[in-house]
């Protein structure tokens, strides 16, 4: 299929048509007739003696005709000449004094007039025919015009018109030469409806309104919805790219209240801008709030003037110094339990109202430290609070629903941002206007950037486990397939063998079915299991065996047809697995006793499957494990995700969390279980393991550790290095290793080794704990631990 190729004439230095308007006398028009306004930006007079106006529907058929109206006289050097063309029954205001009359009636919405050098009518039917037609000398389609130059101007309206920009530039392409707006039709004589003689060429002035009076002192514009007229600013920066337009600032009539921006974005919609950094401006348009990812989502809203026409007053001026972003409030948002939207902005109390308030301005942040890798779409996360929860790494740590970290930026370029990892910095000046996006909030959409300085991050190795510590890791490999790169799983096997030194347990989250997202019945995953395997041997680590069950297709969540679920690899030289049969996706493993012990019914086996706390959402995998002689029950979760959540950058504050309930129940079944265990053998070695999807401080972690039975591990580390996560520049925990209380010889380490870089095998680190299980008799395990300790230190 081939687009109608668009009429290309040599542009007009001089005649050509300035206005089209072809609503006149329709329902709702103001103007009662149809009109076409010719303009003359030579030098000399035009005599159109011998010329026409000729007009033609949108979509001409075999027998459509060309309407013509002759015309005689002569356009003057700057001046106008206006056709008046068929009177409708509508509209109270009649057409200035016309310079020539015609009776074509024109749609209100789409046609093509041409000026024509003859008044014989055209035969052209097509935009390239009509390029042709050397007596065509200015065309402009409208609408679904067909004949056109370039592409055709939007469609009018019986209240819009087709008018040539204010310098009638005339590069043969009608959408960007023609804008819509009100009609206004001017004669010879400079006359307008109503019988005004204006200055024939006034400069512009600008309107009533300011930038801080559209920007007001709320998140949400005062003026929202509403036309303004001629808003005075200086271009800042422009964007020909993704979210097109340009940024002003008024340089002239600030006002004094700090909550007030003066600043704001330009959304110029599928045309790149046409202004450049330094034009002064004046700006029309429709004052619009967008709320990325729409208007259900609870995003904010990023206030801009859209529809726009811009009149150039002068060029080349300076451009207002950015403000220096720094140190903001350690305060994040207010929390009235609703909206935010319409309250005051307090921009010395909260980051995010500070940030607000300015909304659309130059800002500079300084020696911006990185607290978010780089991603493929121009993004990374840097800090302007430099000591805000600041962690070993580089990184600002979220310690609590009310610790959000308020100096997080997010920096987004449209050029090539440099391959950034937690800790680098941009090191000078990083400067850019601050705006409101998708996936994160306020943004600094960089117009230059610091210059790149690595710090270096390494990725962590952790201890080796002594002979006698049973070492369970925790990994969420992030839907692994067979289809994946053979990169992929030689970097995650790299990761077992090297960063965590092969544990004896692997719990593992996220592996997918044997044909990932194919949803196609398939729920088996030994291929995955299989591949994975294979490459931890070929990178020198153990044959590790697997224990996992195949969940019911489509019922366990994540990706459609890829059917994860959460599995064991253990080292079958250093730890035994207890099979007891019977274990699938539906039957739920008991507590049972065995020479005075606790025991599982069935080794794998699903924790309570058939409750509704698991529906779409993976089922917790207990097995049963013999390390020295001693049992440990290792349970291999992964809880339903954070979809559905507010964001916590939102316009409802504070944010709604309703993924948590689902979360609380499934913590509730996870920890009667454990109960079981213990209500048999109090002194059972319990390891639960995999990726929560919450916060130490969460409802569902602390459900599982209020009564001191069961201690999640990351809360042994200090407060800011509890994280294995980075997400939107705060780093965070989702994963956990919980343990049961009676298990007191242990050391625990996340190693960082994905979370905070660029480059990632998966975006969860690992977590491992080696550890001394218990005997069952406290007493007892001091005898056995000491024997242990003097066995290790004679194997040095």
């Amino acid at each position: 299929m081939f687009a109608a190729v668009p009429a290309v004439a040599a542009p007009s230095p001089d005649a050509l048509i300035s206005e089209v308007y072809g609503g006149g006398g329709n329902s709702g028009a103001t103007l009662n007739q149809d009109f076409v306004e010719l303009a003359n930006k030579g030098a000399a007079a035009i005599s159109l003696d011998g010329y026409s106006v000729q007009y033609i529907s949108a979509t001409p058929g075999a027998t459509t005709q060309w309407g013509v109206t002759p015309l005689t006289g002569s356009i003057a050097p700057g001046k106008t000449f206006l056709v008046a063309e068929a009177k409708g029954s509508g509209g109270t205001v009649n057409l200035p004094a016309p310079d020539a009359t015609g009776t074509i009636a024109m749609s209100a919405t789409g046609g093509t007039i041409a000026l024509v050098n003859g008044t014989a009518a055209l035969t052209c039917k097509t935009a390239a025919d009509c390029a042709a037609d050397a007596r065509v000398k200015d065309l402009v389609g409208y609408g679904t015009a067909v004949v056109r130059e370039g592409t055709a101007t939007n469609a009018l309206s019986n209240t819009t018109s087709a008018f040539r920009n204010i310098e009638l530039g005339d590069t043969d392409d009608n959408s960007a030469d023609f804008k819509v707006g009100d009609p206004s039709p001017t004669n010879s004589k400079g006359e307008t409806p109503g019988g005004g003689n204006p200055d024939p060429d006034p400069d512009p002035t600008p309107g009533d309104k300011r930038i801080h009076d559209i920007q007001g002192v709320t998140r949400y514009s005062p003026l929202f919805g509403q036309k303004v007229t001629n808003v005075p600013g200086v271009v800042t920066g422009t964007r020909a790219t993704g979210d097109r337009g340009f940024w002003i600032q008024d340089t002239v009539g600030p006002d004094a209240d700090p909550r007030t921006s003066e600043g704001i974005f330009v959304y110029t919609a599928g045309t790149a801008p046409t202004v450049a950094v330094g034009d002064n401006v004046l700006v029309s348009g429709t004052v619009a709030e967008y709320r990325p990812g729409g208007e259900t989502g609870s995003n904010q809203t990023l206030t801009e003037i859209a529809q726009p026409t811009t009149i150039t007053v002068s060029k080349g001026n300076p451009v207002p110094a950015p403000v220096v972003v720094k140190n903001i409030p350690a305060g994040y948002l207010p929390a009235p339990g609703g909206s935010i939207e319409q309250l005051p902005l307090e921009p010395d109390k909260y980051g995010l109202d500070y940030f607000e308030s300015l909304e659309g301005t130059l800002v500079q942040v300084d020696d911006a430290r990185v607290v978010g890798p780089s991603n493929t779409f121009g993004e990374v996360w840097v800090t302007t609070n430099p000591d805000q929860n600041k962690n070993l790494r580089g990184g600002t740590t979220y310690t609590g629903y009310d610790q959000a970290n308020s100096g997080r930026l997010k920096i987004k370029t449209a050029g090539a941002l440099p391959v950034s990892n937690v800790g680098d910095v941009f090191s000078g000046a990083t400067v850019g206007a601050i705006e409101y996006t998708n996936f994160g909030g306020y943004t600094l959409a960089a117009l230059s950037l610091g210059q790149h300085v690595s710090g270096n991050l390494q990725r962590e190795i952790t201890a080796q486990q002594k002979e006698s510590e049973l070492s369970v890791a925790t990994y969420n490999v992030e839907n692994l397939d067979p289809s994946d790169p053979q990169e992929k799983f030689d970097r995650l096997a790299d990761g077992v063998t090297t960063n965590l030194r092969s544990p004896d347990v692997v719990v593992l989250e996220e592996i997918q079915d044997n044909n990932g997202a194919v949803n196609d019945g398939t729920v088996a995953a030994d291929q995955t299991l299989q591949k994975f395997s294979d490459t931890i041997v070929a990178k020198g680590g153990p044959r590790y065996q697997w224990r996992e069950i195949d969940p019911e297709n489509l019922k366990d969540g994540g990706e459609p047809g890829g059917n994860i679920r959460v599995g064991f690899f253990f080292n079958p030289q250093r730890v035994s697995f207890v099979d007891r049969p019977g274990g699938d996706f539906k039957t739920p493993v008991s507590v049972v006793k065995k020479n005075g012990r606790a025991a599982l019914s069935v080794s794998p086996g699903r924790i309570d499957p058939l409750n509704d706390a698991w529906a779409n959402s993976r089922k917790p995998l207990a097995g049963e494990f013999k390390f020295r002689g001693r049992t440990v029950f290792v349970v291999a979760n992964h809880f339903n995700s954070k979809g559905g959540d507010e964001a916590i950058h939102g316009r409802n504050q504070p944010p709604s969390r309703s993924s948590e309930v689902q979360r609380a129940k499934q913590a509730a079944a996870l920890k009667a279980f454990t109960e079981q265990l213990r209500a048999v053998d109090k002194g059972a070695n319990i390891v639960l393991a995999g990726d929560l999807n919450d916060y130490q401080f969460s409802p569902a972690v602390k459900a599982l550790t209020a009564d001191g039975n069961l201690k999640a591990l990351i809360e042994t580390l200090p407060v800011n290095e509890r994280y294995s996560y980075v997400f939107e520049g705060n780093s965070q925990t989702l994963d956990h290793l919980v343990m049961s209380k009676n298990i007191t010889r242990f050391s625990y380490d996340v190693v960082h080794i994905n979370a905070e870089f660029a480059d990632q095998a998966s975006d969860h680190d690992p977590q491992i704990v080696r550890a001394r299980p218990s005997t069952g008799d406290a007493n007892v395990d001091k005898i056995v631990f000491a024997l242990e300790d003097i066995l290790d230190c004679l194997k040095k």
